[in-house]
């Protein structure tokens, strides 16, 4: 079935992931698949709303994955300096991912693109 017309929000979003699509990180080629940016999503926003998620936490996740499948994806994701992981003050039993600096770029960029599609439907 054609649409003759788009309604504006989805045509914003559609051009937002072609946008997205086309990102390279720093031209490093980071190939990140999307079970990855799944999991890397979130981590992010567990952290962004300020409660960061252990390594136990997030391998529970099991709507993205098996407890082993999703180790191996955390363990990828540090890999590609995408996670860190630390232990808090006092406690070497938990290690808690959160995101580097070159996640933060990326969401930065994808954040960038964001305003710019969001422009056409202000108007």
């Amino acid at each position: 079935m054609y649409l003759e017309k788009q309604n504006p929000l989805s045509e914003a979003y559609l051009r937002f992931l072609q946008l997205a699509k086309a990102f390279q990180f720093d031209n490093a080629e980071v190939e990140m698949d999307a079970n990855e940016r799944a999991l890397l999503d979130a981590l992010a926003l567990c952290w962004y709303e300020g409660q960061p998620m252990t390594v136990r936490e997030a391998i529970a996740l099991d709507h993205l994955g098996s407890p082993a499948t999703l180790h191996k994806r955390i363990t990828r994701l540090r890999q590609k300096e995408l996670l860190i992981a630390f232990n808090q003050d006092g406690d070497r039993r938990a290690k808690y991912l959160i995101p580097s600096e070159k996640t933060l770029d990326f969401y930065g960029y994808l954040g960038h693109n964001l305003q710019k599609v969001q422009s056409p439907v202000n108007k």
